[in-house]
């Protein structure tokens, strides 16, 4: 019988999946009502994956006989439990969120799957509709409930959830999640990437208790067309389509109510003369409510524009010179993905440090912890998808998931004042199908969000070392021109860079994306000697004496703010699998480069406008 109902069920679960992924993930986390998932998973090592497949290699979860269910995942108690080769009560524990190879020294280097679980006693509320909600889990993942599969997804860096409302017991309940980080050729990112595979669920998981009827998702922004008019959207979820919600931000004295259509979103713009506009120098955010007759949501919401004007880029209508740093998302001092919010400070508080007012988020989508406090700390982003180097450019399931990453990135990230570019790419060879490819990327973000500019870290070409062309025709589509150079580190003598000639072909504002070199922290000696920190600082004087005549040039962002973790540096004794271009070395120590750009951005800020 139990068989029976389970293959009745799964059509209606697998449609209310697909209807949750049309609709994107819920969003604003952080003020939704729920509970807190973190803490300690008991984990499964699965190399072979025989919790998923039998032994003929076929999936559990998509059998008709003997059950629908994955091995592992089945908590339900069995006749024959006593055969069962496993028990999870018996594993040890993994922390949430975390990577699994910096928790234990056997799976540093393991790729493949691990299956989490955690029982939940839970009290079911009344008349809530209920979601899992994974920050990030590293690569993919399928979440089962009391042995009833939930959902899958696809992408290590962006959130997902899935209704469990159906699934959840009242009393005790088992959760179970199959991870699994193996590197794809046809993933986004592929297989070859320049930095540490964690694996695992590597940020937060929650249980959201919603209404029948809720705030999936909105955007509250300014129009791009003004910077006295705000205007947005909120999209409803569930049966009441015909609610009719509320927008206030209180000190504005804003309170309007507004009518949804058929689909349940309403769509508005709303006068706002007085408003005080966020910048690096003010960074005002606003309370802004948005409510039905069934919740209340709340956000702090920075209101700002961005546009280009020639070579020039626009904050509030005003030049800017954006004065960045490159990150990557791990803890220097631990080695470990960054997973709490005071991480996340730490890094931010560095940018600061060095009298920067702009962060380049590499190469992924950074944790939501970024955005927020950016926005509260007035720092400029950068957001970018692992569209890295070289992907299957002719797949459309490729082309699909990156699609599905940008849109997960946007929809959660879109109310982020500080958040001013989408970056598509970084450095991919040019080619007919990758302009394809990342055309259509630009055509989903423009649609998606025409209210922040679009750009792509690319490469620099031309005939000589002291001739560089930035012609990839890419640039048509952008609204910046940025790339990558490391002239003095990867080819060319470093005094030479004040002498370069610099051949943009497209008239619009300009960001070195990267340059520098690197440096083990600690290592000394002359200014000509590899690897050493006074060779990091003098390519870094020789690189601001010169860079200004780059033509257009509106910032930069040098590589990299701290040492990070990557197989595909192993010198001994120097790198030892960690990338050495950081300003901040491995441990949390500063090299002498940072006390070089750290002065030049202070003079750049003294001679600023007020």
């Amino acid at each position: 019988m139990r068989r029976f109902r389970l293959a009745v069920l799964l059509p209606f679960l697998v449609a209310g999946i697909q209807a949750a992924g049309r609709a994107g993930c819920i969003t604003n986390i952080p003020n939704r009502p729920g509970i807190s998932l973190d803490g300690k998973w008991h984990y499964l090592v699965d190399p072979y994956e025989t919790g998923y497949y039998n032994y003929r290699r076929q999936p559990y979860d998509q059998q008709e006989q003997p059950n629908r269910e994955a091995y592992f995942a089945d908590a339900v108690q069995k006749s024959n439990m006593d055969r069962l080769e496993y028990n999870f009560a018996q594993t040890p524990t993994l922390q949430v969120p975390g990577s699994w190879g910096m928790q234990v020294e056997q799976l540093h280097w393991y790729e493949g799957t691990v299956w989490y679980q955690r029982k939940l006693h839970y009290r079911k509320p009344a008349n809530k509709r209920l979601f899992l909600h994974f920050e990030a889990a590293n690569y993919e993942s399928h979440v089962y409930v009391n042995g009833k599969k939930a959902g899958t997804h696809k992408g290590g860096f962006t959130p997902f959830d899935f209704e469990v409302t159906q699934l959840l017991l009242d009393g005790e309940n088992s959760i179970v999640v199959k991870v699994d980080n193996t590197r794809r050729l046809d993933g986004a990112p592929t297989v070859n990437t320049d930095w540490w595979n964690h694996g695992g669920i590597t940020r937060s998981v929650h249980l959201l208790e919603m209404p029948p009827t809720f705030i999936r998702n909105y955007k509250l922004q300014l129009s791009n067309r003004s910077q006295k008019t705000i205007q947005g959207w909120i999209q409803l979820d569930g049966p009441a389509q015909g609610l009719r919600v509320r927008v206030q931000i209180p000190e504005l004295r804003i309170d309007q109510t507004y009518a949804p259509d058929q689909e349940g979103k309403a769509s508005f713009e709303i006068p706002s003369p007085n408003l005080s506009l966020w910048s690096p120098q003010n960074p005002k955010l606003y309370q802004a409510l948005l409510s039905t007759e069934m919740e209340t949501v709340t956000d702090q919401i920075g209101f700002r524009t961005i546009e280009t004007r020639g070579s020039d880029l626009l904050l509030n209508g005003k030049k800017i010179f954006l004065r960045g740093i490159s990150m990557h998302e791990e803890n220097p001092v631990s080695g470990t993905r960054i997973a709490t919010e005071s991480e996340a400070r730490m890094m931010l508080d560095w940018a600061n440090e060095l009298n920067a007012n702009f962060v380049r988020l590499a190469h992924y989508p950074h944790s939501e912890y970024m955005a927020r406090l950016a926005d509260q700390m007035g720092i400029l982003l950068w957001e970018e998808i692992p569209v890295y180097w070289t992907i299957q450019w002719e797949n459309t399931q490729t082309l699909a998931l990156a699609q599905q990453q940008l849109t997960e990135m946007i929809a959660r990230d879109q109310n982020r004042a500080s958040v001013i570019i989408w970056s598509m790419a970084n450095e991919t060879p040019v080619s007919d199908v990758r302009n394809r490819f990342l055309k259509s990327l630009v055509d989903s973000a423009r649609a998606l969000d025409p209210t922040r500019l679009i750009s792509a870290a690319l490469e620099v070409h031309g005939g000589g070392p002291m001739n560089k062309v930035i012609d990839d025709p890419f640039g048509e589509w952008t609204d910046i021109v940025s790339f990558n150079q490391y002239h003095g580190w990867y080819g060319g003598n470093i005094h030479d860079f004040p002498k370069i000639s610099w051949d943009v072909k497209y008239p619009k504002p300009v960001i070195v994306s990267e340059w520098g070199g690197g440096a083990l922290y600690g290592l000394r000696g002359d200014s000509l000697t590899l690897w050493t920190e006074d060779y990091q600082a003098h390519l870094y004087k020789k690189t601001l004496e010169g860079i200004a005549n780059i033509p257009g040039l509106a910032g930069f962002s040098p590589w990299i703010l701290a040492d990070f973790r990557s197989p595909r540096r192993p010198l001994t004794h120097v790198q030892d699998m960690w990338n050495r271009k950081g300003l901040i070395g491995e441990g949390g120590h500063k090299k002498l480069a940072f006390r070089v750009l750290q002065t030049y951005y202070q003079k750049l800020k003294a001679e600023e406008p007020d």
